[in-house]
């Protein structure tokens, strides 16, 4: 669980600071929108001990030096090791100074607006020390109201792990973990590019499990030379601690990426597709829900975070190369903070975070929409498109028509009225489906 799908804006020079920004988006314009929807916060800690060769997000190898020759072992940085502590810290202060400064020329965009969800991501946010993520809550919970029970969500890699280190995070505010385990197969871990090794993801998780009342797990499938018994035997692992909710990805090669320029040899297509049908059926046989494409959760256990991405809710970015999306009365803004760790810790101390920003366009609401809608295996609401976009019905009246004439599509009756949902075969081709509303 991470950034979410976005388009990203177009530099358009000097972006205003967040009042004048607030007066311009709230003039008047064309959409009508409905009440605003929830607001997340995103947050991005940019670092990572090293950077994964399928990797395409905003991600920067931080390597430490240490006094000793050989790198540092059991956790981030020699974690757990006296003597072996870094001779390079991370900059957490200065980087935390710049949140709060980026968080503070955001307020007038979010004025009377509380939070629903927060998720911490990167990068490897579990490389921040616990009182690190104490101070980023507290910042938070200062300046904007938290929903009573507000998710507060934290990516952590097992390659960062440390005895009592999640505990500690629990105790800074966290409610619930991300371990980012990928693959319980050494040599799988190995292929990927990964820090960890198996023994290392099982510690963590069942430190997890012992800490959080809920947590997720991301594994990957369709891995290099991966086989359909490999496969089973990591959901095998996974599900032996019960795991409240699970996100399974194929890998697949992004631009911009080691494995872009030198691929590995991956299963084909019909092994892939195999694979995924023994995901959905192993997972349903283990009684857990495939309520997104992804994503896989016992009752009670869906991430809040990402169902609003997905729902097309707003979200603040913060942090480098962080992305937002905020709904107006009349319109619908995207941002862009600046990328590189340093230029965004320079730029939003001056108060300048936002690198470039967008007013997303009627002609795109639409497919912007259904991109993340139509990923909820169990629908949404229709009324839902007009009251997030501010368009009328007609505008995605064509496309649903067609996607119903070719079967990828449904509407439903549900207890608390109409639902639109994907057909078995609009989920198997969610692509084709969404491409409908382009």
């Amino acid at each position: 669980m991470s950034l979410p799908p976005i388009h990203p804006a177009e530099s358009q020079g000097p972006v205003p600071d967040g009042a004048s920004a607030a007066q311009r988006f709230l003039r008047a314009g064309t959409l009508q929108l409905g009440a605003p929807p929830p607001l997340s916060i995103y947050v991005h800690l940019p670092w990572c001990l090293k950077k994964c060769p399928y990797c395409d997000f905003n991600s920067h190898e931080w390597a430490p030096k240490t006094p000793a020759a050989s790198p540092p072992q059991g956790g981030a940085f020699g974690l757990g090791r006296p003597g072996a502590e870094p001779l390079n810290a991370l900059p957490e202060a200065r980087y935390l100074d710049a949140l709060r400064a980026d968080l503070e020329a955001s307020l007038p965009l979010v004025w009377c607006r509380s939070v629903h969800s927060i998720f911490i991501g990167g990068g490897t946010p579990s490389l921040f020390s616990p009182d690190a993520i104490a101070r980023l809550l507290s910042d938070l919970r200062q300046l904007l109201p938290l929903q009573p029970g507000c998710e507060v969500t934290m990516e952590a890699n097992p390659g960062t792990f440390e005895k009592d280190r999640f505990r500690a995070f629990h105790q800074a505010g966290v409610t619930r973990l991300s371990i980012g385990v990928q693959s319980f197969n050494d040599d799988k871990l190995k292929a990927l590019g990964r820090v960890h090794d198996s023994a290392q993801a099982l510690a963590a998780v069942e430190e997890a499990a012992a800490t959080f009342g809920t947590f997720n797990l991301d594994l990957m499938y369709a891995l290099p030379g991966q086989t359909q018994a490999e496969l089973a035997a990591d959901l095998r692992t996974a599900l032996q601690f019960n795991p409240p909710h699970l996100s399974l990805y194929h890998l697949t090669l992004e631009p911009n990426t080691v494995f872009a320029s030198r691929p590995p040899v991956l299963p084909d297509d019909d092994t892939s597709a195999a694979m995924l049908d023994q995901v959905t059926d192993t997972l349903a046989a283990a009684g857990m829900d495939r309520y997104e494409v992804s994503a896989y959760a016992r009752p009670g256990h869906r991430c809040t975070h990402n169902l609003n991405y997905w729902q097309f809710g707003d979200y603040l970015g913060l942090g480098a190369g962080a992305h937002g999306k905020l709904s107006f009365p009349h319109r619908v803004v995207r941002q862009v903070k600046w990328r590189e760790p340093a230029a965004y810790m320079r730029e939003a101390l001056a108060g300048r975070a936002v690198s470039n920003e967008e007013e997303v366009s009627r002609k795109a609401l639409p497919f912007e929409f259904m991109l993340n809608l139509l990923r909820l295996r169990h629908g949404f609401e229709p009324a839902l498109f007009t009251e997030r976009t501010g368009l009328p019905p007609s505008a995605i009246a064509a496309g649903l028509q067609l996607a119903k004439a070719k079967g990828l599509l449904e509407q439903v009756q549900a207890e608390t009225g109409p639902l639109l949902r994907p057909t078995a075969r609009g989920f198997d081709f969610l692509s084709d489906l969404q491409s409908l509303f382009l």
